[in-house]
């Protein structure tokens, strides 16, 4: 075989890691794309979520005056959330921001829990229109955050089954996909107990 021959196969095999290696690159950008793209889904609801507990808060203020320290936790749980989140859009899937942000709306859903629960004693608040209007939305929210979060979970997982898989394993770290992305997990016994908010 000639040293042309020779150079020509390996200029080929060349080409063609290189384009495996794009390939790679390729769809760890998409996938990662796919996951950034489905947490901002979460970020929308969980933005409305807080946007609706101040107008929550001041509705059952004028009812609850005495429960001050419930309504207090409530308005701290809201802001801590609201930090957290912050904090893990500027970067999806980094596992202490999703971390942070699971714990602290683990701490809101608990604290919402007990606000909705001690609202069940005043009926005149349970008849408040602005009640009624609010405990829905905030219901209807909370499904679409458990739908936002099911599909960025997904998404994370298709993106660490491929960065885990070979041979992109071994070019993850190489294209700056060093880690695996965090799952946004929240806590198994609020999900079983969800707040009540049915003021019908």
């Amino acid at each position: 075989m000639s040293l042309g021959i020779i150079l020509a196969i390996l200029a080929a095999v060349a080409i063609l890691a290189v384009l495996y290696g794009v390939g790679i690159f390729n769809r760890l950008v998409a996938l990662k794309n796919r996951f950034e793209n489905a947490f901002s889904q979460i970020e929308v609801q969980l933005k409305r979520r807080y946007d609706l507990i101040p107008n929550l808060v001041e509705t059952v203020k004028g009812y609850m005056g005495h429960e001050r320290g419930t309504l207090e936790a409530v308005i701290n749980a809201r802001n801590q959330s609201v930090s957290n989140l912050q904090r893990a859009a500027a970067n999806p899937g980094d596992p202490a921001a999703m971390q942070a942000l699971a714990g602290s709306e683990n701490m809101l859903t608990g604290a919402l829990g007990k606000l909705f629960a001690l609202a069940e004693a005043y009926p005149d608040l349970k008849a408040n229109q602005n009640m009624a209007q609010l405990s829905e939305e905030i219901t209807s929210t909370e499904n679409k955050v458990a739908f936002a979060r099911q599909a960025y979970n997904d998404a994370v997982t298709n993106y660490n089954i491929y960065r885990q898989s070979f041979p992109p394993t071994l070019f993850a770290n190489f294209f700056g996909h060093s880690q695996d992305a965090e799952l946004l997990d929240f806590d198994d016994a609020q999900i079983a107990e969800p707040p009540k908010v049915s003021f019908s």
